[in-house]
């Protein structure tokens, strides 16, 4: 098997499964480590308000990126069920229409976020305090979003086909220079939370350009080439097919988080940046959700594309269970060391305060979200991507927005809006729970 592809329908399930998880778990680790880095020298070096900024903008980013990413969950479902049943032309043929999602998606994302951000941000009920720092960050942010867009479909590409690896070589070099880049910028130059946005988007288009490279001068069957860069018609209604409803899916459960953000800013600086330091700090328990997430949609589209159903049962069962327990014992670490970490990203006591209270309210609970994330990850693998989509929508939007809007009327307290994740998590995990087990989501009556 050529070097940047890794054919997961042969071989044991728990090796495939880890060998492909592991390098996403630490390119995860990396994204997130210099995410964090952000806000820590932010709030350390510029302060309060401006680590409040950074902290109020992460739904927004989401909000405006997921439907995106989403569509690119979608066409790399296409390329690993094409590349299971070992068909080298619908493979090239599905990559190069997500390079050409991947360009437009590019270039409308970067208009609609420039021109949509500063009217969210108004929406959002986003402090004075915080407004102008917040509205500076988004803004050169969105002006380099090609370059996340570019490497998410590089990368989704390497990884559809069981290549972890070189995403993880590439972001390894991004997080390095992004780290170097915040400490010169902010600290040296004495750029504020601009040095921060600055670091950020030309690490991600070192990234990009890093992914890129690898697949112009591959010889594997994953090759790009310019002259193949085109929408084909039956690849690209198969992918916008799978890949819509993911996207809605992040788009709307990001537009609920917008307004729970929003609720959150009602209770000022302090609250927005012990929240949003918590919300980094729980990143890291987010980890190896994502990482099982990704290897069951892989490793569910390969071998179903293949007809390996025990394969995709076993991997189901083993992927699920393997990272609801990482996730737990994380979650329980962050229970019990909250406010020593809290407290490295602000020593403002009010801060650390909101930051312990919202880790004691969810930290115990991530074994239902990494439940609903891996069988979100399961049900996309096998081409169900709307189950997911239709869950998120009703519980995760509809249901978490009603829970806070009623929740805050009758109690002012943001406690509410703490809750909100927890209870809504653990109401999806049952659902999917359920979906597993009553319904043929692999096909196999047909």
């Amino acid at each position: 098997m050529a070097s940047h592809t890794k054919l997961m329908t042969i071989g044991s399930i728990q090796s495939n499964m880890i060998s492909f998880a592991i390098p996403i778990f630490f390119s995860n680790l990396l994204q997130q480590l210099y995410q964090t880095t952000d806000s820590l020298v932010v709030g350390n070096f510029v302060g309060k308000e401006a680590l409040a900024a950074i902290s109020s903008i992460a739904s927004l980013t989401m909000l405006l990126v997921g439907l995106f990413q989403g569509i690119f969950i979608g066409a790399g479902v296409v390329i690993s069920t094409s590349f299971g049943r070992q068909d080298r032309r619908a493979v090239q043929k599905a990559v190069h229409t997500s390079v050409a999602l991947g360009l437009v998606g590019s270039i409308l994302l970067t208009i609609l976020g420039y021109v949509l951000s500063p009217i969210i941000l108004t929406w959002m009920q986003t402090p004075q305090s915080v407004f102008a720092d917040a509205d500076t960050y988004i803004k050169i942010y969105f002006l380099g979003i090609s370059s996340l867009i570019l490497y998410n479909t590089a990368s989704g590409i390497l990884t559809s086909v069981g290549d972890s690896r070189h995403p993880l070589y590439f972001l390894a070099v991004a997080a390095v220079l992004n780290i170097l880049l915040d400490l010169v910028f902010v600290i040296h130059f004495k750029m504020g939370i601009a040095g921060t946005a600055y670091a950020t988007v030309i690490s991600q288009t070192v990234s990009a350009f890093l992914c890129f490279r690898l697949l112009f001068t591959t010889k594997d069957i994953i090759r790009v080439q310019l002259r193949l860069i085109r929408f084909s018609k039956g690849y690209l209604s198969k992918a916008l097919k799978l890949g819509i409803p993911s996207g809605i899916q992040n788009s709307v459960t990001s537009l609920a988080n917008v307004i729970l953000q929003s609720s959150i800013n009602l209770f000022g600086a302090s609250a927005m940046a012990g929240n949003g330091a918590f919300m980094r700090i729980q990143g890291f328990a987010f980890i190896p959700i994502t990482a099982f997430a990704l290897a069951l949609t892989t490793f569910t589209g390969q071998n179903l594309g293949a007809k390996e159903y025990d394969r995709v049962r076993k991997g189901a069962r083993f992927g699920i269970l393997f990272g609801v327990l990482l996730a737990e014992s994380i979650g329980v670490l962050l229970y019990f060391g909250s406010a020593p970490l809290v407290a490295l990203f602000s020593r403002d006591s009010q801060v650390i305060a909101f930051g312990v209270q919202k880790s004691q309210i969810s930290s115990l609970f991530l074994w239902s979200l990494a439940l609903s994330h891996a069988m979100t990850g399961l049900f996309r693998g096998a081409g169900k991507s709307i189950v997911p989509m239709g869950v998120m929508l009703a519980v995760w939007c509809v249901f978490r927005i009603i829970f806070i809007k009623v929740g805050l009327a009758l109690i002012m307290d943001i406690r509410v809006v703490f809750w909100a994740y927890p209870v809504t998590w653990t109401i999806s995990a049952i659902i999917f729970i359920f979906y597993y087990f009553l319904v043929d989501w692999m096909g196999q009556t047909k």
